[in-house]
């Protein structure tokens, strides 16, 4: 019974009196998860034709009359015990319970009152409810603060200075504060001083590159192609420009209209064609045997998902093939969006470039685009690439001007193969097989590309090498110029072309044509201005346009959800009929409305988040929190859950000095264990790991192959497809890569070099804990910290190999010294390092 009643309890403030039956948060979620698959909008599966999913359906059925559930057929039905009659029918996999039947037959009783979902109306600005006897730093805290007062809860009290601006240092840079930022806010006494914290961790470089991570798992940013090839693609500067965006502030409608129409807007400028590459993110599949229409189908398909998902909230992929069961997206809705991101000039194959150096010099490879694609050389590579050019124009000419004196001799030569080649063939062989390329026929010299590849052969004699190493010199130079510049893919709608349904989603079975359109029911509520040409830039427009009901909540929705763990919708990819209700909708629509009037200011919107007392709040938790909301739902405590791996990574290289911050550029490729693409490629892709200054970047450019993620972030997203919620699991994996993988190992000798020796054993261990935690340790702590200490330096010097070994892992090269020492402390930074307090927000 304890779940049913916290329901009622969560449903009605006062006890002993139930609240009326609303119909939004009460009744829809049962319909929609019992009744309406069979008796919603798609009418291939309507039975009995009847549906209840509107208030006309519901008026028109006859089976719910308003305040006399005795006589309503739904009531009748869900009572009945007949299986003949009862509703859900049996073998239907779904079922009422005793409480959902009450709650129907109340909402009848009280003259089932229809609300249309709460999702599909423009956002309204609520008015700020007037609460007492609790801290308000601005409105977020009265709208959380009145909602805990009607459970019978209050907010926590505000978390200590030190471990919150160690919080919200990692909510917006990704990284804790240095010893000395830490000392100079918890001296600044000020009335100001966490806000002004604020702004400088707003200002700073490593906000853009922190915001960004979020961004690119929406994005499916990868570093390949994806399917069992996985080749290459140069996809850095798209990511590199998400960086520059979040840093300049740029507004979230400028963000969205350039990355989903940047090439349509007038004169388009690099960054904004850069920026369409958001719609070029998905998989290419280049592998044999793969039609390329099939290709181009699914290409288009993952873009209208992705858009959907991203700014719309909503799973519109379910109407590919048929109606949506639960929400008003038809599929001729999904086509129509379809026809928007259907007139770009891909084919569905690929174009293969030499990518010589593109990645590392350790390795030559193939990298894979698909036209339309932007080349993005800098003046400097434009100027080398002319020299390059006129360098080799410059040899051929030499080459071809000395032609008259030895080809004479050339075809000479060639009569003397013909007459004895088993004298030459041998030596042609061996040169043909160096340039890996087969060996034709002699008598085929006449061919162009035999012919071609003879006369270099021959040009090779001594005689008259430096003309032919002058030629290839040039055009291995130019190679080399081109291999560099990245061809980033972008959107060109370079190719126009009309649109059909398809049925089931099959490209082969095309059905009805359709033109270029937003979704029906959302264009009733936020309709395209009258003339507008129906294109992605008219999409894009629609979405910022101040009557959509979703796009400002979505995008609001996914950036409370960086600071809290969890959105104020939790279902952040689904703001449909199946999704769950909000927690504060009232929050969520101020929110919505103040992101909007502000001019789509984000960091206007993260600054009021993390200023609030809400935000503010210490997350340890109260009995009666913990009893009534396990879950945190109500904002009773401040936030508390595990950094991502990447953050944590990059906090310890932080920790140990380590951290390179070096913006933008080619991807690097830190420690991975050995193996790992090998073993998933069949040995097609190798990993050739970084040196130097590449090991220690931050995690945002670590190289992402789309076929398996880096092997050291755990509960990451594959960026297959589009990623809009966190994914938090617990298994040994986890701990056994923070207490083993190279980069915490030597993060934490790195680290135990670098702590300052003072007067103690305790001064140093006192500094990592404070580093770690952003406060000083307890008693408790720092005793088991020197136990372990202690317990280390006799293990090592009873086993000194062992600490040399330790102190060996990694590329940078371990401090003269006493090994077992260096080893005993490095011991003890690890286990910093892995104090579940360092692991987690604080």
């Amino acid at each position: 019974m304890r779940p049913f009643l916290l329901c009622v309890a969560l449903i009605s403030p006062v006890a002993g009196a139930p609240s009326p039956i609303d119909y939004a948060r009460d009744v829809r979620p049962i319909l929609a998860t019992n009744c309406f698959h069979c008796h919603g909008q798609d009418p291939a599966t309507r039975e009995a034709n009847l549906r209840i999913d509107t208030a006309e359906g519901q008026e028109e059925s006859g089976a719910i009359i308003p305040g006399k559930p005795e006589q309503s057929e739904l009531v009748a039905r869900i009572l009945a015990t007949d299986p003949d009659v009862v509703m859900p029918p049996p073998g239907s996999a779904k079922s009422l319970g005793a409480a959902q039947k009450d709650i129907l037959r109340r909402w009848i009783a009280e003259g089932a009152k229809f609300a249309p979902h709460w999702a599909f109306a423009t956002p309204q600005r609520p008015p700020v409810p007037a609460v007492s006897g609790a801290t308000v730093r601005n409105p977020i805290d009265t709208f959380v603060v009145a909602q805990l007062a009607a459970r019978g809860l209050r907010p926590a009290p505000e978390a200590p200075r030190g471990p919150l601006a160690r919080r919200v240092a990692l909510d917006l840079t990704g990284l804790p504060l240095s010893a000395a930022e830490l000392d100079a806010f918890l001296a600044d006494q000020a009335p100001d001083a966490y806000e002004r914290l604020v702004d400088r961790l707003l200002a700073s470089p490593r906000y853009g590159e922190h915001m960004a991570m979020a961004w690119l798992d929406v994005a499916r940013y990868a570093d390949t192609n994806g399917y069992q090839m996985d080749a290459y693609r140069m996809n850095w500067p798209w990511r590199d420009w998400v960086v520059r965006m979040f840093n300049a502030n740029q507004p979230y409608d400028h963000f969205t209209v350039e990355q989903l129409a940047g090439d349509l807007l007038p004169n388009p400028t690099r960054d904004q064609l850069i920026a369409t590459a958001f719609n070029r993110n998905h998989m290419l599949n280049a592998e044999g045997g793969t039609i390329p229409e099939e290709n181009r189908t699914k290409n288009v398909f993952d873009r209208v998902d992705t858009t959907a998902t991203a700014f719309l909230g909503l799973t519109l992929a379910c109407a590919q093939c048929h109606d949506h069961k639960f929400d008003p997206l038809t599929q001729k809705d999904y086509y129509a969006l379809y026809a928007m991101f259907n007139q770009l000039g891909e084919t569905g194959g690929v174009n293969k470039r030499f990518g010589r150096k593109a990645y590392s010099d350790s390795y030559d490879s193939l990298y894979m685009v698909e036209s339309p694609f932007l080349a993005l050389s800098t003046p400097e590579q434009d100027a080398a690439l002319k020299a390059a050019v006129a360098a080799r124009i410059g040899a051929e000419k030499a080459q071809a001007d000395a032609r008259p004196e030895y080809h004479p001799a050339f075809v000479a030569w060639i009569e003397e193969i013909r007459r004895q080649p088993e004298l030459m063939e041998e030596r042609i062989k061996e040169e043909l097989t160096r340039r890996s390329v087969g060996l034709a026929p002699l008598e085929d010299y006449k061919n162009g590309h035999t012919k071609k590849l003879l006369r270099e052969f021959f040009l090779a004699h001594p005689r008259w090498r430096p003309l032919l190493e002058t030629v290839e010199a040039a055009q291995d130079y130019d190679d080399r110029l081109q291999a560099g510049i990245p061809l980033l893919m972008i959107m060109r709608d370079d190719k126009p072309r009309p649109t059909r349904i398809l049925d089931r989603g099959n490209y082969e079975t095309p059905g009805a044509e359709v033109a270029p359109a937003v979704p029906a029911e959302l264009a009733r509520i936020a309709p395209l201005p009258e003339g507008t040409k129906a294109d992605r830039l008219a999409l894009a427009q629609w979405l910022v346009s101040p009557a959509h009901p979703l796009f400002a909540r979505v995008a609001v929705n996914r950036f409370w959800q960086q600071f809290f763990g969890r959105g104020l919708v939790k279902t952040a990819e689904d703001f449909g009929v199946q999704g769950e209700l909000p927690t504060h909708p009232e929050l969520l629509d101020w929110l919505a409305v103040e992101f909007r009037t502000s001019g789509w200011d984000v960091k206007h919107l993260l600054r009021l988040i993390v200023a609030s007392a809400t935000y503010r709040q210490d997350a340890a938790a109260s009995a009666a929190a913990l009893e009534r909301d396990p879950d945190n739902a109500l904002l009773a405590r401040g936030p508390r859950f595990r950094l991502d791996a990447r953050t944590l990574r990059d906090q310890a290289l932080f920790l140990a000095g380590l951290l390179v911050e070096m913006p933008g550029c080619f991807p690097v490729m830190p420690y991975q264990p050995p193996g790992i693409w090998e073993e998933m490629s069949f040995g097609k892709n190798r990993y050739f790991q970084g040196r130097g200054e590449d090991l220690y970047r931050r995690s945002l450019y670590t190289f992402w192959r789309r076929s398996v993620a880096p092997g050291s972030f755990f509960d990451v997203p594959s960026r297959q497809v589009c990623a809009v919620k966190p994914l938090r699991t617990s298994t040994p994996l986890h701990a056994l890569t923070t207490l083993n993988d190279p980069t915490y190992v030597e993060a934490a000798r790195v680290w135990a070099e670098k702590l300052n020796p003072g007067p103690s054993d305790t001064a140093r261990l006192q500094a990592a804990f404070r580093a770690a935690t952003a406060r000083a340790p307890e008693k408790s702590e720092l005793a088991a910290l020197a136990r372990t200490l202690g317990r280390s330096r006799a293990h090592f010097a009873a086993l000194p190999r062992e600490a040399r070994r330790l102190i060996a892992v990694g590329e940078s090269p371990a401090a003269a010294g006493d090994p077992v020492e260096l080893a005993a402390w490095t011991n003890v930074c690890l286990l910093v390092l892995n104090l579940d307090e360092t692991l987690s927000k604080p």
